[in-house]
């Protein structure tokens, strides 16, 4: 078998140089509806009140759920091998777009 065609159940995934170089956020804004779920990615910066969206995901329900414990998995892991991730004591951002969560 050639090393361009991958095997049967195997995904080839490609990440381009500047999706590569990823977006900073410190604040995700989470929506949803009955069908799916928008996860809004934001970079608050100290002492500018004026922030924007910088990446927007949208979700299946089924595709959150997995999402969840993907990262539930993975934290678990990095506190394993780097101690408790401790929340900070940063106040809460008073957000008011409706049924929201933050994250």
């Amino acid at each position: 078998m050639s090393d361009n065609n991958p095997q049967q159940g195997q995904i080839n995934i490609e990440l381009d140089e500047k999706i590569a170089e990823g977006i900073y956020s410190n604040l995700a804004i989470i929506n949803h509806s009955h069908s799916e779920f928008v996860l809004d990615f934001v970079t608050l910066m100290p002492g500018v009140p004026k922030a924007k969206v910088k990446s927007r995901i949208i979700l299946t329900p089924q595709h959150a759920k997995r999402l969840l414990k993907a990262i539930a998995e993975n934290i678990q892991r990095f506190e394993k091998a780097n101690g408790e991730i401790k929340d900070s004591d940063q106040p809460q951002i008073p957000l008011n777009f409706g049924p929201t969560g933050q994250a």
